[in-house]
C-alpha cells in the first residue's frame, strides 16, 4: 500500500471539515467577499505606471452599505439559492444605477458584482440545466447591462467587460461542476447496482451449489444406508432360526456400509481446494458402473431386471451421472418401501435425441419392519435433477399395483421440447 501524502491528507480534511461546517464556511465566503469588494471600490486600477493602487478611490458609506447586504446573504446561498441571487444581482443593479455618471474614478461600483458571480455559481451548481442557464442568461444580461449603462465610461471600459467576464465564467463554472458531479454521482450508482448484481449472483449460485451438494450427498448416502438398514432388519428377524443367514446379512451390512463411506469421502472431496493432493481423482459414478448397483440390490435379496441401452457414443457426463442417480435413487425407494424380496424392472432407452430411464416395480415383497424416519427428498432430488438437464421426471403408482418412475434427459439443446411432448 502507498504512503498517502501528508498534503492529500491535508486535503481531505479540508473537504471533511466543509461538508461538517457548511455554514461557517458560508460565513468565512460572504467576509472574504466584503474584504475584495471594498478593496476594489478602493483601488484604481488604471495607473500610469500601470500597476494598481488602493485607495487612491473614494469609498463612499453608500457602496459599504451595498456591499454589506449582497454579501451577508451569500450566507444562506446554500439554503436559498435563487433567493440569493435576486438579492445580490439588485443590489448589484442598484448600486450600479445610483452611482453618478461622469466618469470620474471614484464612480466605479464593478466590484459589487463579486457577490452576484459567487450567488450565481451556486446556483448553476446546485440546480439543473434549465434553472442554470436560464439564471445564467438573466443575470449575465442584467448585470453587464447596468454595467454598460450607468458604470464607467466608456461602455466597453474594462470594469464593464469584467463584470461580463466573471458572471460568464461563473456561469460556465457552476454548469461544469453540476454536470460532473452528477456524472460521478451516476457512475458511483452503477458501481454501487453492478456489486449488488454481483452479490446477488454470487447468493444465487451458492444456494445452487448448497442444493446440488445436498442432492448429491442424498443420492449417495441413501442407497446404502437404506441397504444396511433392509440387511440389518433381515439379520435381526432371523437372528434365533437362521443364524447363518443372519450372518451373511451382517456380511451385507458391513460391505454397504465400507461403500457408503468411500462415496461420502469422495464426495465431500469435491469440497477441498484444487490444490489439495487427497481431493479425488476417480470420475463420477455413470451407467459404465450401473452392473455394481445391480449387484448390491441383488445380495439384498431383490429380483431385479436390466434393460440397458445399446451401445453408441458416451454420453454426456452429466446425463451419465444423472441417469445412474436416477436409478440409484428409484431401486432404494424400492428397497425401502416394498421389501427385500421386491420385483422391479430397469429399463434405459437411447435415442438421438434423449435417453430415457423407466423403474418399475410390482409392490409385491416380503417386508421387514423399517426404522421409523422422516420424510425423504428421493423423488424431489429426481426431479430437481432432470429439471437441472432441462428434463423432465413422473413418478406414480400403477393401477395394477407397484410404483413406476420415468424420467426423460435430452442429449441435445433442441431435443429439449421433443423430450417434453414425449412424456404422457
Amino acid at each position: 500500500m502507498s504512503p498517502i501524502s501528508p498534503g492529500t491528507e491535508r486535503l481531505t480534511e479540508l473537504r471533511c471539515w466543509q461538508k461538517c461546517h457548511p455554514h461557517l464556511v458560508d460565513t468565512l465566503i460572504a467576509m472574504a467577499a466584503f474584504l475584495m469588494v471594498v478593496i476594489g471600490s478602493a483601488t484604481q486600477p488604471n495607473t500610469m505606471d500601470g500597476r494598481p493602487h488602493i485607495g487612491e478611490r473614494e469609498l463612499n458609506s453608500q457602496t459599504v452599505v451595498l456591499a454589506m447586504i449582497g454579501c451577508a446573504a451569500l450566507i444562506l446561498r446554500r439554503r436559498a439559492p435563487l433567493p440569493v441571487l435576486c438579492l445580490t444581482t439588485t443590489v448589484t443593479v442598484v448600486g450600479l444605477m445610483l452611482a453618478p455618471n461622469t466618469g470620474a474614478p471614484s464612480d466605479s461600483r464593478a466590484p459589487l458584482a463579486v457577490a452576484s458571480v459567487i450567488a450565481l455559481y451556486t446556483v448553476c451548481a446546485h440546480t439543473d440545466r434549465s434553472m442554470s442557464w436560464r439564471a445564467g442568461a438573466a443575470t449575465v444580461v442584467a448585470v453587464t447591462t447596468a454595467g454598460m449603462l450607468f458604470g464607467a465610461r466608456p461602455w466597453f471600459a474594462q470594469e464593464n467587460l469584467g463584470i461580463f467576464a466573471w458572471t460568464g465564467l461563473a456561469a460556465a463554472v457552476g454548469e461544469a461542476v453540476r454536470s460532473r458531479r452528477a456524472f460521478v454521482d451516476a457512475i458511483r450508482e452503477r458501481a454501487e447496482r453492478a456489486e449488488r448484481t454481483r452479490e446477488e449472483e454470487a447468493r444465487r449460485r451458492v444456494a445452487e451449489e448448497r442444493m446440488r451438494i445436498a442432492r448429491e450427498l442424498h443420492d449417495v448416502v441413501a442407497h446404502h444406508i437404506a441397504l444396511v438398514n433392509v440387511q440389518a432388519g433381515v439379520a435381526s428377524h432371523v437372528m434365533d432360526k437362521r443364524p447363518d443367514q443372519a450372518k451373511q446379512a451382517l456380511a451385507h451390512v458391513r460391505e454397504a456400509s465400507r461403500h457408503a463411506l468411500d462415496e461420502l469421502q469422495s464426495t465431500v472431496g469435491l469440497l477441498r481446494q484444487s490444490g489439495d493432493p487427497a481431493a479425488p481423482t476417480e470420475p463420477a459414478p455413470g451407467l459404465g458402473v450401473l452392473d455394481e448397483l445391480v449387484d448390491s440390490f441383488h445380495r439384498a435379496g431383490m429380483d431385479l431386471e436390466v434393460q440397458g441401452p445399446e451401445p453408441g457414443a458416451p454420453l454426456p457426463s452429466a446425463v451419465d451421472l444423472t441417469a445412474y442417480r436416477v436409478v440409484q435413487e428409484a431401486l432404494t425407494n424400492v428397497q425401502k418401501h416394498v421389501g427385500v424380496r421386491a420385483h422391479a424392472r430397469v429399463r434405459i432407452e437411447r435415442s438421438r435425441q434423449a435417453l430415457e430411464i423407466t423403474v418399475l416395480d410390482d409392490g409385491a415383497g416380503e417386508c421387514v419392519p423399517p426404522v421409523e424416519s422422516g420424510g425423504g427428498h428421493g423423488l424431489i432430488g429426481m426431479r430437481e435433477r432432470a429439471a437441472a438437464l432441462h428434463g423432465h421426471c413422473e413418478a406414480g403408482p400403477q393401477e395394477d399395483g407397484g410404483f413406476r418412475v420415468r424420467v426423460v434427459l435430452p442429449l441435445q439443446p433442441g431435443a429439449q421440447k421433443d423430450a417434453r411432448d414425449g412424456l404422457p
